[in-house]
């Protein structure tokens, strides 16, 4: 029994599930920290405003673990070329048990989110269909070029704080939208960082992603601008007040982000000589810049907002 909790939880890769949990936390404490501050407009105490915030941040990982499930099985003949020790093409967890525990996830992540009020139960279901759209065929986005970058961009950017506002706050307002398209335009160019890895399977396998549409060089020009524009849009949102949050402290978050996103776009071009056609690892180092640039902007953004 105890051998099969490990697979499973080694399965819905557990180190992905932070950005969406920490990210559904930051909303949250962006949304608490607007005007009216400290004030919910779904609970009038303490304690459920801190229930509702536990539980988005639990259904922002199930939804996620629901997510990578979803995607390792519609994958798998792509797995098999790009990620063979993987547990799925390994062998070690079968079809109908990946079935089972992604659909276990997405069961909690609604569940979760009907709770907390309806309109966190319709942005986690449009969550979820995005989710749906990207990795089954036949529409299946993530063969089908910037159609994938779009459909992470509005789930895992977009969607992502304004989930976390509506455990708090009501969403039918500009700002929690203004602050999850400057997220979601940053990751319309940072997802490809995941593809740079996956050439090789993602070609074999019929998924256009942009490094097997016009080779790795190509797309770091493309996305490069993903990189920086959208946190240099923190500053004039800043001082224009269209959002609340401290202005100095997020103009110079937002320079500080653009900054970082320039330097792993001279990374990555800087590199690519070396590593195009001989990518054979989990992750490309990007990915795990980019993952980290993405935890800095949402707790600096959290910060920003609770420093006011």
């Amino acid at each position: 029994m105890s051998e099969s909790i490990v697979r499973y939880f080694r399965f819905i890769r557990p180190f992905t599930l932070l950005v969406p949990a920490l990210g559904m936390v930051c909303g949250a404490l962006m949304g608490l920290s607007a005007d009216p501050k400290g004030v919910s407009d779904w609970s009038p105490g303490a304690g459920g405003i801190i229930l509702r915030i536990v539980a988005g941040a639990v259904l922002a990982a199930a939804l996620n673990a629901f997510s990578n499930g979803l995607n390792q099985i519609f994958d798998l003949e792509i797995d098999r070329i790009n990620k063979p020790r993987r547990l799925l093409p390994s062998g070690r967890i079968s079809r109908p048990e990946a079935w089972c525990l992604s659909v276990a996830f997405l069961g909690i992540a609604l569940l979760l989110a009907a709770w907390i009020n309806l309109q966190c139960f319709f942005v986690v279901l449009g969550g979820a269909l995005g989710t749906f759209l990207y990795s089954v065929p036949p529409i299946r986005t993530k063969s089908r070029g910037v159609w994938a970058n779009l459909t992470i961009a509005l789930v895992r950017g977009t969607l992502l704080p304004v989930a976390g506002w509506s455990t708090v706050k009501h969403v039918l307002q500009p700002e929690p939208w203004v602050l999850g398209a400057i997220l979601g335009v940053y990751f319309l160019g940072a997802v490809t960082t995941k593809d740079f890895s996956d050439v090789e399977g993602d070609r074999r396998g019929g998924c256009r992603t942009l490094p097997v549409i016009y080779g790795v060089r190509r797309s770091i020009r493309i996305i490069a601008p993903f990189f920086v524009l959208p946190f240099l849009a923190l500053v004039p949102g800043a001082v224009f007040g269209l959002l609340s949050g401290q202005p100095s402290l997020l103009a110079g978050l937002g320079l500080l982000l653009a900054g970082w996103g320039g330097w792993i776009i001279r990374l990555l071009v800087r590199s690519s000589r070396e590593w195009e056609g001989k990518l054979d690892w989990e992750n490309h180092p990007s990915w795990r810049q980019m993952y980290l640039l993405t935890l800095t902007a949402q707790v600096g953004l959290a910060l920003a907002y609770l420093l006011r």
